[in-house]
């Protein structure tokens, strides 16, 4: 038995894979890497289909909560180990087997061409939702599906009803649990991300790497570290960040909302590259047009690790200006 919940068949997932593997899982229709099995390889054909099938029952599991999460035809791949940069020529062992369908290219995708704001959005999704049936918040999932559904049913892209998953949860969060809740909520999902997605807590520039991987995706069109520090006493870090057209900030995805912005998955992906659990955001500033290069809105704001004492005005799913 793999399991039913999203953590469940992601661990059986991982423990099928190997760093030394050549078999990889795809797409047939549109050579996407899928979630959870976007960067791992396996050692063998019979790992890679046994990895093949969890994936689609993770993806079943995960449209629970997202009926829009897109239909992969999840295939298995073997790297071609003579011309490990073409694309174009299918590998022997590829298309040997009876069993299988005929098969994408030999060649994995690059990495980075394997997340879209599709997959980072319904990782995220998938983690707070697990969180939640494991808390004591009874009502909290079928009040955050009420209020996507409810919108959903006016939006078409695949991207903007992704965005707008994450926004009813953002909203939801914020009027049901105190900050203390939702930092409990949410830390607990942050455990549960994927395991490509846990890095050493020493990582130097761990907010760097969650938005650029926002960046590469389109979620955000820009953004700047005005300035960091670092207590070594202490071990507390802080930014002062700018970010310039993010998807979930005010005239996006959040529209609705244009003194607020939704930092709920910058937040649980930030815990999950850092060891502390304390996080405490202050100064939030939306910034006039006129300062905006050519982004819907941009948000001024700052990130501390281990505060004292967290604010009690604002939640870590989402955040308003200060004096709103």
């Amino acid at each position: 038995m793999i399991g039913t919940t999203l953590h469940e068949i992601r661990s059986h997932i991982a423990s099928l894979a190997s760093e030394s593997g050549r078999y990889y899982l795809i797409c047939g229709r549109t050579h996407h890497r899928p979630v959870p099995a976007a960067d791992l390889y396996f050692e063998s054909r019979s790992a890679a289909r046994a990895a093949a099938q969890a994936t689609e029952q993770y993806r079943t599991v995960l449209r629970r909560y997202d009926p829009q999460v897109p239909y992969y035809d999840v295939i298995v791949c073997e790297c071609d180990p003579e011309t490990p940069s073409r694309a174009s020529t299918a590998s022997p062992a590829a298309t040997a087997d009876p069993d299988q369908p005929a098969e994408a290219p030999n060649s994995p995708p690059a990495s980075g061409d394997t997340q879209s704001v599709i997959d980072i959005c319904h990782t995220v999704a998938g983690v707070v939702f697990e969180s939640i049936a494991e808390s004591p918040h009874d009502g909290l999932e079928n009040a955050i599906m009420d209020t996507y559904l409810d919108i959903a049913e006016t939006i078409e892209h695949p991207d903007e009803l992704c965005l707008q998953l994450l926004t009813s949860t953002a909203t939801e969060l914020e009027k049901r649990l105190d900050p203390e809740e939702q930092l409990s909520l949410l830390s607990t999902a942050a455990a549960n991300l994927p395991i490509d997605a846990q890095t050493d807590a020493a990582d130097a520039k761990p907010l760097d790497a969650v938005l650029s991987e926002f960046q590469a995706v389109d979620m955000l069109e820009s953004y700047r570290v005005e300035q960091r520090s670092v207590d070594a006493e202490s071990e507390s870090r802080s930014w002062t960040i700018r970010i310039d057209g993010y998807a979930l900030g005010g005239d996006g995805a959040d529209g609705d909302h244009p003194e607020r912005i939704v930092t709920l998955p910058i937040i649980v992906e930030l815990f999950g590259r850092l060891a502390t659990r304390s996080l405490t955001i202050t100064d939030v500033e939306r910034l006039s047009a006129a300062e905006s290069s050519s982004a819907p809105a941009a948000w001024r704001l700052t990130i501390r690790t281990g505060a004292e004492e967290r604010s009690r005005k604002h939640g870590l799913a989402c955040v308003r200006a200060t004096g709103r």
